[in-house]
């Protein structure tokens, strides 16, 4: 799948480059990171801090940060 189907398919604004807060569970923390690709009906995300590129839902938990656009 295409990083379009994504946008097109779950309504969202991702795009290769883009931040986005990720926060896993409700008392956690949340980790910034920027989309790097697609993989299926998921996203590619590098975190900061260095923990690495891991698919995540384009929907859940997600706050696109468009603002921020970055190419990584």
């Amino acid at each position: 799948m295409s990083m379009k189907y994504i946008r097109d398919t779950y309504g969202v604004p991702a795009k290769r480059g883009m931040e986005i807060t990720f926060q896993k569970w409700i008392n956690v923390k949340p980790n910034r990171g920027w989309i790097v690709g697609s993989k299926g009906h998921y996203l590619r995300v590098r975190f900061a801090g260095n923990l690495g590129i891991f698919t995540v839902h384009p929907t859940w938990n997600i706050t696109y940060n468009q603002a921020t656009e970055v190419n990584h």
